[in-house]
C-alpha cells in the first residue's frame, strides 16, 4: 500500500510499523527517434549525381541540424549507374535518418516523386535536385512560409546559372503557362518546392507533371506562393534535360489543362474547336452550293474539300467530347472534383459522413474540428458539482497518415 493513502497517526496510539512506499516503476525506455514521423521530409531524386551526393548530404545535414526540427533524407534513386547508388545505401547505414528507394531503371523525374510522395512521413515535405544547384540554406524560409499559411511553395530562379540555349526557352515556357493556367508563378521549372503533408496527398504525379504541380495544387483550391532562391552553377556530372523538355513541357500542358479545366467536361474541351470548325466547314459548303446552282464548276476546287475535311473533323471531335462525358459520368470519383479542407461540427462524433465510404480517398479526408461552445454554467447544488464530460478526440487532419 502507498504512502499516500496510508492513514495519519493521532496522538496517544501506539507506534506503528513504518509502511513500505511502493518501489517506484521502471522507466520506459526513450523511443528510437527514427521510428518518430518527423516533422520535415526531404527529398532529392537522384540521377547519376555520384560526385554531388556526398557535399549535398553535408550541407543537409547541417542546415536541419541548426533548425532544430526532427526530419527524414528521402533519396530516390532513379536507375543511375554511375556508383550513386552504393554511396546512398552506404548514407543509410551511417544516418537512421536516411532511406534510399532504388528504382530498376530509370523512370524520370515524376515518377522519382510519386515513389517518394507515396512514403514520407513528414508534415511538411520538400523537393530539391540533388546537384548542388539548389541550395539547403533556403530550406527554413520554405518551412516558415508553410507555416504562415501556404499550401505549396515554389522557388524562383531569378538569376539562373544555366546557358542562353536553356533560360531562353525556359522563360518563354514559363510565360506561356503562366498565361495559360492563370497561376501567377515565374519559374514553374524549378525543382526546389516545399508542400503541405495535405496538399501531396490530393495531388497525382506523373508523366511529366512534376513541373505542374503548383497549377494541379491551384486547380484544387490549394494555397500556392512563390519565394526567391538562389540558384548555383553545376560543379559535377552533366545536366540530364535537353532540348526535347521544351516540346514535351507544352505537351504535359495541354494534358493539364485537360485534366484541371476540362475532367469533369470534356466536350467543352473537343466541342468549342468542334463547332468552329463545323461553322467554318458548313459555310464554305453553302457557298459552293451557291456556285453550284449558278453552273459554275467546283469538283476541281480546293476549297470543296477544304470544307468537307473541317465538317468531319467538326464531327469526329464532338463525338469525342460525347465519349468523354460519358466516361467521365461513369468512372469520375467525387473526391476528384473537390477539395474539403475542414468540416466543422459542434459535436465531430455527429457530423454527417459519406454514404459510401468507399467511393472516396482516404487521403484526401477532412478533419472533424468541434465548433467553439460557450462554458457550462455551474450547477445550483452546493452538493453536488458538474463532471466534465470527456471532450471528443478531433479525427486526424487533412493527409495525416492513418
Amino acid at each position: 500500500m502507498s504512502t499516500a493513502n496510508a492513514p495519519l497517526a493521532h496522538a496517544g496510539e501506539p507506534d506503528r510499523a513504518p509502511v513500505r512506499a511502493d518501489p517506484a516503476p521502471a522507466s520506459a525506455p526513450a523511443p528510437d527517434p527514427a521510428a518518430l514521423d518527423p516533422e520535415l521530409s526531404i527529398v532529392l531524386p537522384v540521377f547519376n549525381e555520384r560526385g554531388s551526393l556526398p557535399e549535398m548530404y553535408r550541407q543537409l545535414t547541417e542546415t536541419l541540424a541548426a533548425m532544430g526540427r526532427s526530419y527524414e533524407l528521402v533519396f530516390v534513386d532513379d536507375g543511375s549507374d554511375d556508383g550513386s547508388g552504393p554511396l546512398l545505401d552506404a548514407l543509410v547505414v551511417g544516418d537512421p535518418r536516411v532511406w534510399v528507394i532504388h528504382f530498376r531503371k530509370n523512370f524520370g523525374k515524376s515518377p522519382a516523386l510519386a515513389a517518394a510522395f507515396d512514403r514520407v512521413r513528414g508534415q511538411i515535405i520538400l523537393t530539391l535536385d540533388a546537384d548542388l544547384q539548389d541550395d539547403p540554406a533556403f530550406i527554413p524560409e520554405f518551412v516558415a512560409r508553410i507555416e504562415d499559411g501556404a499550401d505549396l511553395v515554389s522557388g524562383w530562379k531569378r538569376r539562373r546559372r544555366d546557358p542562353l540555349g536553356k533560360t531562353l526557352p525556359s522563360r518563354f515556357f514559363n510565360f506561356v503557362v503562366r498565361r495559360l493556367s492563370g497561376v501567377p508563378l515565374r519559374d514553374f521549372n524549378c525543382g526546389y518546392k516545399a508542400y503541405r503533408a495535405g496538399c501531396i496527398r490530393e495531388l497525382n504525379v506523373y508523366g511529366g507533371l512534376h513541373r505542374f504541380l503548383p497549377v494541379l495544387a491551384s486547380e484544387r483550391g490549394f494555397r500556392v506562393e512563390e519565394l526567391v532562391v538562389e540558384h548555383r552553377a553545376r560543379q559535377h556530372g552533366v545536366s540530364k534535360f535537353g532540348a526535347r523538355r521544351l516540346l514535351h513541357g507544352f505537351l504535359d500542358l495541354l494534358t493539364v489543362l485537360l485534366v484541371t479545366r476540362y475532367r469533369t467536361r470534356p466536350l467543352h474541351f473537343f466541342g468549342i474547336p468542334g463547332l468552329l470548325f463545323g461553322v467554318t466547314g458548313i459555310s464554305i459548303l453553302v457557298y459552293m452550293t451557291v456556285l453550284w446552282w449558278f453552273e459554275v464548276p467546283i469538283g476541281t476546287r480546293p476549297l470543296l474539300t477544304l470544307g468537307v475535311l473541317l465538317t468531319l473533323g467538326s464531327m469526329i471531335m464532338l463525338g469525342l467530347g460525347l465519349l468523354g462525358e460519358l466516361l467521365v459520368r461513369t468512372t469520375i470519383r467525387p473526391d476528384e472534383v473537390f477539395s474539403i479542407r475542414e468540416i466543422r461540427a459542434h459535436d465531430p462524433r455527429a457530423a454527417p459522413a459519406t454514404r459510401d465510404p468507399n467511393r472516396l480517398s482516404s487521403r484526401s479526408s477532412p478533419s472533424l474540428s468541434p465548433s467553439p461552445s460557450p462554458s457550462p454554467s455551474p450547477s445550483p447544488s452546493p452538493s453536488r458539482s458538474p463532471s466534465p464530460s470527456p471532450s471528443p478526440s478531433p479525427s486526424p487532419a487533412p493527409g495525416a497518415r492513418p
